[in-house]
């Protein structure tokens, strides 16, 4: 059967899809010398691949998505480098993985100055840097001695004038943008930072239904019960896509009217995976494969479909580069623009690195769930550092979102599955949610492509098991991961929630209210 590939809603045969894009890099020229491009940087909160139209997926309509993928090029493996707001977010600024930045790899930590900023090295070379919604976060930049915001000047001041859904931002990303471009010095190259908040929980329990989704609509996957509570969950989730797919329409439209849309550099993803259980703040794929759509007409044209891995540390690297910058020692990620300028497949590319370390306080005396990942094209080998420990933080631990289980977002889903008559229904989906786990985990994507059974301890698999055991070892000690000698720096790490939560605060809880945390819901953070 003849491959066929998806692009913005177009299907073309392989060989037509190779025909088309070698000619459009034969005459897709370099950007005029001395001429430095724009960058707009649009990062959904908590939306997993592959939650878009232009993949393929029922239920979710993202015609802006779509459009910067058709323009320019649909990444197939894109991955996070953590499952964490905080984290993921440092790992695309510095372009280093989380167990090389202390404690930018943490939920709510800080910033070692000494770790160069993407957006500051940027600014020092002559941009125009700012951002709306949410930036690096949640965590105190400052704590750490950085004395420039790490996404630059802020715009949050517009607000939407209308009613908005609960749970939605009300602040009005693309009036913010107008405001970003008004203010930015004549002649000068901007970058900017679009950080929705949506689709991150809480949602309007039953938007999806209010908007006319159907529960069919909704896919969902084996490791959740198929019950019309799930699908409706499913359903809101897909609604805040389509809020944030309208919100970047917006954006767009400020760059055509500037008249630079030529030369911006369009790059659209999430910074992790969905707020569901076994998804965000897990290594599994839900956790960590992320969307990904890049533009830049000045440079390539459209139609791409790019399958090689790719990793958000190779977010700073390939903007340095378009902007004539040399990166900085120590970074781990590798450029982009080599894969955006030729259609050939760069061998290279066969595997991502990730890794997990402390999301919420949900552990006594603030521990963490320490985890590295190491994905290729058929098997995805999981390392759990400490086994002995609940993954979700446990039944039994009220966590600084004031919930049991404190790493899984409060949820309808979270709901029904921690039912206790529902834990023995569904004994089998709890237990991937929500149980314990064992030091070494394999899957075989090709066999298993919802990661459900381990082979770690199948003979049949125990060559495959070794090679990528070793193959992360060996990448994890070339990078200095603490980890991997035994070194533990992470439980010395300040928790800087602004409330003050710390370890000691569970231990000072009541019953009564130990009783109230289990229906209490995370809000929305910004």
């Amino acid at each position: 059967m003849e491959r066929r590939v998806q692009a913005g809603g177009d299907v073309l045969k392989r060989r037509e899809f190779l025909a088309t894009a070698a000619a459009s890099f034969a005459a897709c020229a370099p950007p005029p010398a001395g001429r430095k491009p724009n960058f707009v940087f649009v990062i959904a909160d908590d939306q997993s691949w592959p939650h878009a139209s232009a993949y393929g997926t029922r239920g979710v309509q993202t015609p802006h998505f779509d459009r910067v993928a058709g323009e320019g090029a649909l990444f197939t493996r894109s991955y996070c480098a953590s499952p964490s707001c905080t984290p993921s977010r440092s790992a695309i600024l510095t372009g280093r993985h989380i167990w090389r930045v202390e404690e930018a790899g943490v939920l709510y930590g800080t910033i070692p100055p000494k770790y160069p900023l993407t957006t500051h090295l940027l600014e020092d070379a002559g941009y125009f840097t700012g951002f709306t919604g949410k930036g690096w976060s949640p965590g105190d930049w400052r704590a750490g001695g950085l004395e420039r915001h790490p996404n630059g000047r802020e715009f949050n001041a517009r607000l939407h004038a209308g009613a908005v859904p609960e749970g939605i931002d009300k602040r009005d990303y693309a009036a913010n943008f107008q405001d970003f471009l008004a203010a930015r010095p004549a002649g000068k190259p901007y970058s900017f930072w679009f950080g929705c908040t949506e689709p991150h929980r809480v949602y309007q329990k039953g938007l999806g239904l209010q908007l006319g989704k159907k529960l069919e609509e909704a896919v969902v996957p084996p490791y959740w019960p198929d019950t019309p509570e799930i699908r409706s969950d499913i359903l809101d989730y897909y609604a805040e896509i389509e809020w944030f797919d309208a919100q970047l329409g917006k954006v767009l439209e400020s760059v055509e009217r500037s008249g630079e849309a030529e030369r911006t550099l369009v790059v659209v993803t999430s910074d992790n995976g969905m707020p569901f259980p076994r998804s965000k703040v897990n290594l599994y794929d839900p956790g960590v494969h992320m969307p990904l759509a890049i533009r830049w007409p000045e440079r390539f044209r459209g139609g791409r479909r790019i399958e090689d891995f790719v990793s958000h540390i190779d977010f700073a690297p390939t903007l340095l580069e378009a902007a004539g910058i040399e990166a900085p020692e120590g970074m781990d990620g590798r450029s982009l623009l080599p894969l955006l300028d030729s259609p050939a497949r760069d061998l290279k590319r066969d595997a991502v690195y990730h890794g997990m370390e402390r999301h919420t306080m949900c552990r006594p005396d603030g521990a963490g769930y320490p985890m590295r990942g190491l994905r290729t094209a058929r098997y995805h080998y999981i390392r759990n550092f400490a086994p002995d420990r609940w993954p979700t933080g446990g039944p039994d631990f009220v966590s600084s979102n004031k919930t049991f289980h404190g790493d899984v977002d409060g949820c309808p889903t979270k709901d029904f599955l921690t039912a206790p008559a529902h834990q023995v229904k569904y004994a089998r989906e709890y237990a991937l949610g929500f149980g314990k786990r064992p030091e070494e985990e394999f899957f075989d994507l090709e066999a298993d492509p919802h990661e459900l059974k381990n082979l770690a301890a199948d003979p049949k698999h125990a060559a495959d098991l070794t090679a990528h055991r070793e193959r992360l070892e060996a990448y994890l000690r070339q990078t200095g991961d603490p980890r991997i000698d035994g070194r533990d720096p992470w439980k010395d790490y300040v928790y800087r929630q602004p409330n003050g939560f710390g370890s000691s605060f569970n231990r000072s809880l009541s019953g009564d209210v130990r009783k109230r945390a289990r229906e209490g819901n995370p809000h929305k953070p910004d």
